[in-house]
């Protein structure tokens, strides 16, 4: 049997497909689960369709980082990355690993922004 630090998300959910993984800042991993990416982001947020690969860049290395208002959850915004001024993609760490559960683009500054 495989130890707790051997367990992936595939372990665990075989049927769920993967369409990113990356690391956060802290070394936590992070995932995109596909059924996230194709019915909720994209469908919400269809600006962000042709940007995945910028998505999980602002998790692995933003510009700015704060918390979410929710628990356990956490903003990443990364500046001139997809089709607007930022890119802010909100990451769940309520399970691990940590898994992306919306995306979407911003026009202005993060509130806590300091540039």
């Amino acid at each position: 049997m495989a130890s707790a630090t051997e367990i992936t998300i595939r372990d665990l959910m075989p049927s769920e497909r993967v369409v990113g993984e990356v690391e956060d800042p802290d070394g936590r991993e992070v995932v995109l689960l596909g059924r996230i990416w194709d019915r909720k982001i994209t469908r919400d947020h269809p600006e962000v369709r042709r940007h995945r690969e910028q998505v999980l860049a602002a998790v692995e290395t933003p510009d700015h980082v704060e918390p979410d208002p929710r628990p356990d959850r956490r903003r990443y915004y990364r500046r001139d990355a997809g089709p607007s001024s930022w890119l802010m993609v909100v990451v769940s760490f309520e399970q691990e690993p940590g898994r992306i559960i919306t995306a979407l683009a911003l026009r202005k500054d993060p509130k806590r922004w300091k540039p």
